[in-house]
């Protein structure tokens, strides 16, 4: 474990962020030969200053340092560092790459790989597009990347398994604090597809100050980023301003006009996004030499999956269930459409819900359950 030693030791010190230490590494091959370089030496280097200089000399790591990485390879965990084969080779281009990574599961640094990110309260519409839309890029020979988080991001990995494909989740805390808690067997289910993997260490929490450097990660990892449904405010743009600031392709897939789901979808569009339809455009904007999939391959069936059978139906059932869509509809909205009565209306969703077809949210909304 000593041949960590000197990358933490470089990593804590006071000064030296992820882009002062990419430079060292470019410069001097090493931590080691940061260390053992003259003064005039680091000096050269873009950024290093006299005190940063000084406080590089002074550099120690507490005792403490030996048996946490003994812990660390006890648990199964593996590090891999900048200048690692196994270092994924698209995070090693951007400015600021993390110096090591913390990895559960396997990487395949060469990896053609895309983001997937979008709303942690994410529609019936926008989890049953990205699992369906995953299923088929990991069926083109794609890995899907992603966060982890509630909504799009744990569609996009379920989509990535249903698919038997591979996935990796980036963590904005350690490999010990699952985030959200709920995730803690799909954490395990990634690391038999793929690989969850994270900058942090083991224990450090889900801080919101960890998020949008977990961004960059995700995006500089991958060919392009894709954003399936957010808000004006969502943190899925931040990674899309990253991508784009990385120089990686940004892509969106278009919902409702309807909905502030997909308003900040609509602006990544306005501002140049390529607007996904299905799984071909991604493919020829990459450049990536596939056959082509139908025209219907987000909104149709994934190849192999089985397609939901409706139960018997009523024939009131049925006008009222295809009323209904993946996104929300208001009661009263649909006793208008349907001219029907409020109180049959309300015993016919019943019957739907019962039936598992449709389920309610919050203020009177119905909308179609996404299939499983």
């Amino acid at each position: 474990m000593d041949i960590y030693l000197p990358w933490f030791t470089l990593k804590y010190v006071p000064g030296i962020g992820n882009l002062l230490y990419k430079r060292l590494i470019e410069r001097f091959g090493s931590p080691e030969h940061v260390f053992e370089a003259s003064d005039d030496r680091l000096l050269e280097v873009e950024g290093i200053s006299s005190r940063l200089v000084s406080a590089i000399r002074q550099a120690n790591l507490p005792v403490e340092a030996q048996k946490y990485l003994d812990t660390v390879m006890q648990k199964g965990y593996r590090i891999i560092t900048l200048t690692d084969p196994g270092y994924p080779i698209l995070l090693r281009e951007i400015p600021d790459p993390p110096p090591f990574l913390y990895v559960s599961g396997t990487l395949d640094p060469s990896a053609h790989t895309l983001a997937v990110v979008g709303s942690r309260n994410a529609t019936p519409y926008g989890l049953t597009t990205t699992r369906r839309l995953c299923s088929d890029l990991v069926g083109k020979g794609l890995t899907i990347v992603s966060g982890m988080a509630r909504g799009i991001d744990t569609a996009a990995h379920e989509g990535a398994m249903m698919g038997k494909g591979r996935t990796i989740a980036v963590l904005g805390s350690g490999l010990d604090q699952i985030y959200p808690a709920e995730n803690q067997q799909l954490f395990h289910k990634i690391t038999e597809n793929g690989a969850v993997i994270s900058e942090f260490a083991l224990q450090a929490l889900p801080e919101a100050h960890h998020f949008p450097q977990r961004n960059r990660v995700i995006s500089g990892m991958s060919l392009g980023t894709l954003v399936v449904e957010a808000t004006r405010k969502s943190g899925s743009l931040i990674t899309a301003r990253l991508a784009a600031e990385q120089n990686r392709e940004v892509f969106a897939i278009p919902g409702s006009i309807n909905s502030f789901k997909s308003a900040g979808t609509h602006i990544l569009i306005k501002q140049g996004a390529k607007l996904v339809e299905n799984v071909q455009d991604i493919l020829d904007e990459l450049n990536l030499q596939n056959r082509p999939l139908s025209r219907n391959s987000v909104t149709g069936g994934v190849k192999g999956a089985q397609v939901r059978a409706l139960p018997l139906l009523s024939d009131a059932e049925s006008v009222v269930f295809n009323a209904l869509s993946p996104y929300p509809v208001h009661s009263d909205e649909l006793v208008r459409k349907l001219s029907i009565t409020t109180g049959k209306l309300m015993s016919i969703l019943l019957q739907l819900e019962v039936k598992g077809l449709i389920q309610q949210t919050a203020g009177n909304y119905f909308t179609r359950k996404a299939e499983d």
